[in-house]
């Protein structure tokens, strides 16, 4: 029976509603659910092209619905460099914009779903997106997502401290001084250095512990402890396919966000699409 919906503010109250009943019940079985880690394959590069391919016809089949959802990430980008701006903060736009990536996985768990879904030869909708909230694995989804949302702020007093560190506590410079204090002054040239490893760092933890470890959790019964395990060990057992599954994640986002960040209407559910396709490649 095909399913309709009224109007949509109403119906997402619904839904949110509903996922209040199932969030007690997800909370409990944060740990509690199989504990044997499922078997991590051997990949070669051709599973990022796979994957990426993939995901490009997964958007294609249900773009007009990933779009309306993540037109939000756009918009919300735009007023964070809006108040970074009027807030004298430019240092810290980078290093804001870069952060996305350690937050993408949280962003894009709607798009697992709906891929999935489409994997089970179902029709995509942008409404399969909010049913992660009734999924058993929503409460490994909210610790998960919990501990990425630390790290992106982890990553953003660091990234403070390294502009205080080299170029002085001042964060009062215009976007264009700023920019020219960075690549004509040795203390800027420091920054760059120094941040672009320290943000490695960052990047490769959250690479580590979320590479399969979201799709994992809504694709089977199993807690947020094995799901991280599992993640790690993809890195293990693959390590130059997930760091350039990695790279290549990181290099569409800066192209996303160049023209103004609109590319991200695309780029992301793409890449979460792609994520979803790459995780079934990745385990067994």
């Amino acid at each position: 029976m095909a399913q309709t919906i009224g109007n949509p503010l109403s119906w997402t109250a619904q839904q949110l509603g509903g996922a209040g009943s199932h969030l007690a019940a997800a909370s409990r079985e944060i740990g509690s659910h199989d504990l044997t880690p499922p078997r991590v394959r051997y990949m070669d590069m051709s599973d990022i092209g796979d994957s990426l391919r993939a995901g490009w016809a997964d958007f294609q089949a249900c773009r007009t619905d990933v779009m309306a959802i993540v037109l939000v990430y756009p918009v919300m980008g735009l007023l964070l460099m809006g108040l970074g701006l009027q807030l004298s903060l430019v240092p810290l736009l980078f290093p804001l914009i870069s952060g996305f990536a350690i937050l993408g996985p949280v962003a894009a768990v709607g798009l697992y779903e709906m891929s999935r879904q489409r994997e089970m030869g179902e029709a995509p909708r942008w409404g399969q997106a909010f049913a992660v909230m009734r999924s058993p694995g929503f409460g490994a989804v909210l610790v998960m997502g919990l501990y990425l949302a630390a790290l992106f702020m982890a990553w953003m007093l660091v990234a403070a401290g390294i502009h205080a560190l080299t170029m002085g506590a001042d964060t009062t410079t215009g976007l264009m001084a700023f920019l020219s204090q960075v690549f004509g002054t040795p203390g800027g040239w420091t920054m760059i250095v120094l941040g672009c490893g320290v943000g490695f760092l960052f990047a490769l933890g959250a690479l580590a512990t979320s590479v399969v470890s979201f799709p994992l959790v809504l694709d089977r019964h199993v807690g947020a402890p094995v799901a991280v395990a599992t993640s790690i060990q993809v890195l293990k057992k693959n390590p130059v396919v997930t760091l350039a599954w990695g790279a290549t994640v990181a290099a569409l986002l800066v192209l996303a966000a160049i023209p103004l960040m609109l590319g991200f209407i695309v780029v992301l559910p793409v890449l979460g699409h792609a994520t979803w396709h790459f995780y079934r490649r990745a385990v067994y």
